[in-house]
């Protein structure tokens, strides 16, 4: 076997190192390449993220859409109501009874005949709105403290009809009583006459000028009719 000399060992041994150092290098090179693929790995798994909040976007959409439409549905839902109460109003106006507040009472001149006294009440629309009247009106004397004078009034016999009064229209009942003079009954003079219109509970107030009414005694009954059209007989 040749014998190497020590120089041409030595640059073996040289060489040997430098190859392995290569390698070691290379090693270092692949490793970091793999660090710096790291984040690119990392940046395509988010690439799923960014989609799935992507489609969070896109089914937010919807919600959003959805929003909107109950926002609408709300508004629509708001516009009923208004246009219900414009009916509403619309059909208060055009019609239903007539109430004690939209009214003014009054009473007519006596047309006295065959022992009887014979007053109209009148009932007056004063409001704005066309409304009705039906049947019979509550009735009572009362004395300047407000304490009733005689019974109730009793009703006549007949057929109630319903009377619509446009603004400042009127409608009458017949108040009659037979005169105390003939009659014979207990009599008193009222400071006032409480006029109740049909189907309500508060009453109207009338200065009572008609004289003395019969409160007790023979025939001492007062009358009441139906309501018609107008202020009189």
């Amino acid at each position: 076997m040749t014998k190497k000399s020590p120089s041409v060992h030595r640059t073996a041994l040289l060489a040997s190192a430098v190859a392995v150092l290569g390698v070691l290098t290379a090693c270092g090179s692949s490793g970091d390449g793999s660090a710096a693929s790291s984040p690119r790995t990392l940046s395509g798994t988010a690439a799923p993220a960014t989609g799935g909040h992507s489609t969070g976007r896109a089914s937010a959409s919807p919600s959003v859409s959805g929003t909107a439409q109950a926002g609408a549905t709300t508004t629509a839902s708001q516009a009923t109501p208004r246009s219900t109460s414009t009916s509403a109003r619309a059909g208060v106006g055009g019609g239903g009874r007539c109430h004690t507040s939209e009214l003014r009472a009054s009473v007519g001149r006596n047309d006295p005949g065959a022992g009887q006294e014979n007053f109209p009440i009148v009932l007056t629309n004063t409001s704005a709105r066309t409304c009705t009247v039906r049947g019979y009106p509550g009735a009572a004397f009362v004395d300047a403290s407000g304490r009733q004078l005689g019974p109730d009034p009793k009703r006549e016999s007949g057929t109630p009809t319903t009377v619509t009064l446009t603004p400042g229209k009127s409608a009458w009942a017949g108040m009659t009583f037979s005169n105390p003079g003939v009659s014979g009954a207990h009599t008193a003079t009222p400071a006032t006459l409480l006029v109740t219109p049909p189907d309500e509970r508060d009453h109207l107030s009338v200065k009572w000028t008609g004289g003395p009414v019969p409160v007790s005694g023979n025939a001492s009954s007062v009358f009441l009719m139906v309501f018609s059209p107008g202020t009189g007989p």
